[in-house]
């Protein structure tokens, strides 16, 4: 298993990527991109963070995230995004 070793620092900027499960001729994340902006920004009203750059591909994606003064809990907003898009894909 790898040792990751994660950065937290309140307040922080953050650079994420997120890879779908199966990426060979895999459109995931474009053909539902609406879903995605759902999820981001229902996520972004409960949980605030302030978007710097995001790239949508259609088998992963980049993001750089700012969080609030204080907080560093990037972990639930990326669960809260994932498990939102995901629920509401069909498959």
């Amino acid at each position: 298993m790898p040792d990751y070793r994660r950065a937290w620092y309140p307040g922080g900027t953050y650079f994420f990527t997120v890879n779908a499960l199966v990426r060979h001729n895999n459109d995931l994340f474009v053909r539902h991109i609406d879903v995605l902006r759902m999820a981001v920004a229902r996520v972004k009203h409960r949980f605030p963070f302030i978007i710097h750059g995001w790239v949508v591909l259609p088998d992963h994606m980049h993001c750089i995230i700012e969080l609030p003064q204080g907080d560093m809990d990037y972990a639930t907003r990326w669960r809260q995004i994932l498990t939102s898009h995901m629920k509401r894909i069909p498959f």
